[in-house]
């Protein structure tokens, strides 16, 4: 069975969908980079070991992963997880854990990296807005794409009535990624893509504004 370390900066809502899911792997670790992350009392509620990390105790980016790394691999980890981790990672701490890395972003990736994703969707005036799930890579927010929930922009959204309906699609695809990785039934082949026999749909497809 596979094993797995969670990171987290605050509460760690996908974190805890996460735990909730009765995955096939073994979640060992949380470690977040602030102490008071209330996701550490959600995660030892569960019977889950913690840790902190701190990066106001590091001199620098790189620093601060050396000691994240040398924490992670105490815990044998065969995967990573990043559950609202708010640090960008070094290019070294990427690939010592390529394949093994994994992120949830609040976009449908490759569109809007970053920050503000939902203020960003409704300015443009997007009708379908979502959630990636994807290995991470040096490239923010760029590494190969594993699932992507859909959902429609509605009328009358504002960022956080968006955010909401976004955040429950987030918590339902992060644990089938998470599953898939645990079973093998996805990785990240020599050519830096995404393989694997997951399920495929063909024909689905939502529509927003619907068809009348």
């Amino acid at each position: 069975m596979k094993k797995v370390v969670i990171l987290i900066s605050g509460r760690g809502s996908n974190m805890q969908a996460l735990l909730e899911a009765k995955l096939p792997c073994e979640i060992v670790a949380v470690i977040s980079n602030r102490a008071d992350a209330t996701g550490l009392d959600i995660a030892k509620a569960h019977g889950i070991a913690t840790a902190v990390v701190s990066h106001r105790e590091h001199a620098d980016r790189t620093a601060f992963d050396m000691a994240l790394a040398q924490v992670i691999d105490g815990f044998r980890a065969d995967l990573v997880v990043l559950a609202g981790f708010m640090r960008i990672l070094t290019t070294p701490f990427v690939e010592r854990y390529r394949g093994k890395l994994i992120n949830i972003h609040p976009s449908l990736l490759p569109s809007y990296t970053g920050v503000n994703t939902h203020e960003r969707a409704l300015h443009d005036g997007v009708k379908i807005h979502g959630c990636t799930v994807h290995f991470v890579t040096p490239t923010l927010d760029g590494g190969p794409i594993i699932i992507q929930a859909a959902v429609p922009v509605l009328r009358g959204d504002t960022p956080a009535s968006l955010s909401a309906r976004v955040l429950r699609e987030e918590h339902r695809i992060y644990p089938q990624a998470l599953r898939w990785l645990c079973r093998e039934q996805v990785w990240l082949d020599t050519a830096g893509r995404v393989a694997g026999n997951r399920l495929e749909q063909p024909g689905v497809a939502l529509i927003s504004p619907g068809l009348n």
